[in-house]
């Protein structure tokens, strides 16, 4: 029987903060760095991998196709390496090598959890050296999509293309605090989180609940090795860094400029976390930007679209720019 998920809430003056975490049981000590990535695993099989960073023991996940330039993802609010669809990662692993991991004092990693998005840039950062990836395509869900735009502000060089998912600028729109649809879900679904995910994920059609129903079933399949639940620590630290990176201020978002990369906007038409106002910033603002909104979705419409969603970042990774 797998173990239920917890409902992390974090009090901050009166903001109140909560979301669905990790379906875990304990992973393995599975296999060293020095194992052979050519074998063939899936998001099910993969094993969880440790690698010592400046004296911090990181978790990871590295498997697929190797030979191009890997594709690292970046994860949401309290999530882990078993919060990504399986549907989605697979479905890059064909074709194209991909790295999945925990920043620091989340799930199966140790260390502090960072109060700051450069924090967890800096982690990021160096797990990628320690990796010995030297480019990088960067693929970040709403918090993890912070943290990817700020890695590529401090290291441009690593990285080659940017895709931002349910994102936002600094600054954004509602991103300050949690928009009050986002808390009405929180109140209304406390204790039940696959209905949580529901609700803030997919939108109340029929046909957006039906694609909910299936993608729970597919978050829920790998049964062995799973990330390990996120402690109490990981939401107050998260919820700070998304504090400050949502707070207005004059010329938040003028370091979009300096994003120069190719960078892929995916967000849902009806997103009730990160409002589509953000994307639109996003794509008005960067440089080099181009946007997906997908239709009667939320926040998570690359969930409710997996294959679509999976052409499109496939086809954007591999245009010549």
């Amino acid at each position: 029987m797998r173990k239920p998920i917890k409902i992390a809430t974090v009090k901050a003056g009166v903001l109140v903060l909560a979301t669905a975490a990790a379906f875990a049981t304990t992973p393995s000590n599975a296999a060293g760095e020095g194992q052979n990535l050519r074998a063939v695993y899936t998001h099910q099989t993969a094993p969880t991998r440790f690698i010592d960073v400046n004296g911090t023991k990181l978790a990871y996940r590295r498997f697929g196709k190797p030979g191009n330039v890997p594709l690292v993802f970046f994860q949401h609010f309290v999530g882990n390496m078993d919060n990504w669809d399986p549907a989605v990662i697979d479905g890059f692993a064909k074709n194209r090598e991909v790295i999945l991991f925990d920043n620091a004092g989340v799930a199966s990693s140790e260390g502090e959890v960072p109060s700051t998005v450069e924090g967890m840039a800096r982690h990021a950062i160096d797990l990628l050296h320690a990796l010995n990836v030297k480019r990088a395509d960067l693929l970040g869900f709403s918090l993890g999509s912070l943290v990817a735009q700020e890695v590529a502000v401090e290291r441009p060089e690593v990285v080659r293309h940017l895709v931002l998912v349910g994102s936002g600028p600094r600054g954004g729109a509602g991103m300050a605090t949690l928009t009050p649809e986002f808390q009405e879900m929180i109140k209304k679904d406390s204790g039940n989180n696959d209905q949580l995910l529901l609700d803030v994920f997919f939108t109340q059609s029929d046909a957006s609940r039906a694609a909910g129903r299936e993608f729970l079933n597919r978050l829920h399949a790998r049964s062995r090795d799973r990330d390990p639940d996120v402690n109490d620590k990981v939401a107050p630290a998260q919820v700070a860094a998304f504090a400050a990176w949502g707070a207005p201020h004059a010329d938040a978002d003028a370091y979009l400029k300096n994003i120069k990369q190719p960078v892929l906007i995916v967000g849902g038409n009806h997103d009730i976390v990160h409002y589509p106002v953000n994307s639109f910033t996003l794509e008005e603002k960067l440089p080099n930007a181009q946007l997906i909104l997908y239709p009667d979705s939320s926040h998570g419409a690359q969930y409710q679209y997996p294959k679509r969603f999976v052409a499109d970042v496939t086809a954007f990774l591999d245009r010549e720019d």
